[in-house]
């Protein structure tokens, strides 16, 4: 019996330690299974890190410094101010986790590609042949930004593409006829997001019919877009400032530069020195309409290659349910290989001077990457505490008790959100599965309304945002300061969130868009009329 007692001690004193040894392992392990929730989680603290990184950026005009502190808050806010864990959530989870997002990466491959095109196209000599039929057909400054809204207008696919396409085909004509840059900028950015979210056939309808769960929605996105007050409104106002001849606020300063010869106003130029011209006079205008041509229809086919248009899928499904990063990745891979092929074909640009614009390419967009990479982290911190829900929840409970000025009221949180994370879709994400909820089998026309009031909000918060991938994509697009691009259309798109505030108002009474629209139209000319009356008694003075 003792033998047998001393055997179980034997077994009995490793096991014993080796319990030791494991049980703090336990108890880790334990703790992090156990989901880490901060203590300002989902409450307005955490809209403050955006809110932070946007002021400062517009204080200081400096923008990678704001994103850094603002990310860098939301990182102190999460952590509870301890170090160690702030650090690796700003590191970790933030910037390394959103360059290992696969569709982040996909943008950042096609931004990469556009970038190389770009300079080929520029290497060829086609935006310099683009400019001189520009210049024999295009005779005013007029002229020249109408051609910028309508090349926006029909590159309706994606806002990414249309940024940087409509940049490089028409930078070259806005620069001859002394437009600023930044009211390029303004003017891709105008026509980006805002006509993308009333194409039925685009990213932006595909991303909104996801959210709209339990209802056809396609079909609810085609009948809201008589209601997307401020994307009609934007383009009413694009046209009104032309024809009217307006300006104002920080771009009529800008204008009137550009008009005397200095297209960028400020002294920090950081595409001042890029090359849209070279010594290459064999090129022709083909040499620009081509690649253009083949990366639109590249870009289409790819995208609907992602939604299984070639596995049965009907066009409209297929553009539904397509993967927008992967399919203009493999579109303008597609279209990148053709270019050179073509260029080769005309002798216009050898296989190795093609080559040498791939790392041009990539620094000219270094600092559109920067920026993206910057937002996107900001967006990550945001998430960590819970903004999503903070909105979500202000929202749910005070929806039912305030019908009538609902849209009114959802398009202002709309614009809040978006301005705040510098994302459109998210905000989608956020507030339309709250107003399917809300208005589910009791209202079909104010929930269209509200929808789009939810998306017309998300676009100008977008639109107004520094942070957003739209805004920055179109300071690269128009090779313009990003503050500058941002200072000078800020005006310009409240002054539209104005209008389309007030019409939402009457929208949410007569609830018809026959009615809302022509008054929101009528109010857009009269405040446009208004300003340049003011402009003009200022300078009689």
């Amino acid at each position: 019996m003792m033998r047998k007692a001393k055997h179980r001690w034997l077994w009995a004193a490793p096991a014993a330690i080796l319990l030791a040894i494991c049980s703090p392992m336990l108890a880790f392990a334990a703790e992090e299974a156990t989901e880490y929730v901060p203590a300002m989680y989902a409450t307005f603290w955490a809209l403050v890190p955006p809110i932070v990184a946007i002021l400062l950026a517009l204080i200081t005009k400096e923008v990678y410094s704001s994103l850094f502190i603002g990310i860098l808050i939301g990182g102190l806010f999460y952590s509870g101010f301890t170090f160690e864990k702030t650090v690796t959530h700003v590191f970790q989870d933030g910037i390394i986790g959103v360059l290992s997002d696969s569709y982040n990466v996909g943008i950042l491959v096609f931004l990469v590609i556009l970038g190389i095109m770009v300079c080929m196209m520029n290497q060829a000599g086609g935006s310099a042949a683009f400019g001189r039929w520009a210049s024999e057909h295009i005779k005013s400054r007029i002229g020249a930004q109408l051609a910028t809204i309508l090349l926006g207008m029909l590159i309706f696919i994606d806002d990414y593409f249309n940024c940087l396409t409509v940049g490089s085909v028409m930078r070259p004509v806005t620069d001859k006829h002394n437009i600023s840059r930044a009211k390029l900028s303004y003017l891709i950015d105008a026509t980006a997001a805002p006509v993308c979210i009333i194409a039925p056939i685009s990213s932006w309808a595909a991303a909104v019919t996801g959210f709209v769960e339990g209802e056809d929605g396609l079909s609810i996105f085609i009948r809201a877009i008589p209601y997307n007050f401020y994307a009609l409104l934007t383009i009413v106002m694009m046209v009104g400032l032309l024809l009217l001849n307006v300006e104002f606020g920080p771009m009529k300063k800008h204008e009137d530069n550009a008009r005397a010869g200095d297209l960028f106003t400020t002294p920090d130029r950081p595409y001042a020195n890029a090359k849209d011209e070279t010594g290459n006079t064999h090129g022709g205008i083909m040499d620009l309409i081509f690649p253009i041509a083949v990366l639109i229809i590249c870009c289409v086919f790819g995208m609907l290659y992602t939604g299984d248009f070639f596995s049965g899928e009907s066009f409209v499904t297929a553009f539904s349910q397509s993967d927008a990063s992967v399919g203009l990745v493999l579109g303008s891979f597609f279209a990148f290989i053709f270019t050179i092929v073509f260029y080769a074909v005309r002798r216009t640009l050898k296989f190795g001077e093609s080559m040498a614009c791939i790392p041009e390419g990539f620094k000219a967009m270094v600092p559109a990457i920067l920026i993206l990479t910057l937002a996107w982290t900001l967006k990550a911190m945001t998430d960590s505490l819970g903004a999503a829900d903070f909105v979500g929840q202000a929202m749910e409970s005070s929806a039912r008790g305030l019908m009538n000025l609902l849209p009114a009221i959802i398009f202002l949180v709309g614009c809040f959100l978006a301005f705040a994370t510098g994302t459109s879709w998210g905000t989608f994400g956020i507030l339309i599965p709250i107003v399917v909820a809300v208005f589910n089998g009791t209202n079909e026309n104010m929930m269209i309304m509200s929808i789009s009031a939810c998306m017309a909000g998300a676009v100008c918060g977008d639109h107004c945002s520094p942070i957003s991938d739209t805004t920055i994509m179109a300071s690269a697009g128009a090779q313009c300061n990003h503050v500058n691009h941002v200072s000078t259309q800020l005006p310009y798109a409240i002054t539209a969130a104005a209008v389309s505030f007030v019409t939402y108002l009457v929208a949410g009474f007569v609830q018809t868009a026959w009615v809302a629209l022509p008054a929101g139209i009528v109010l857009m000319l009269a405040v446009l009329f208004i300003i340049k009356q003011i402009n003009l008694a200022s300078q009689s003075i």
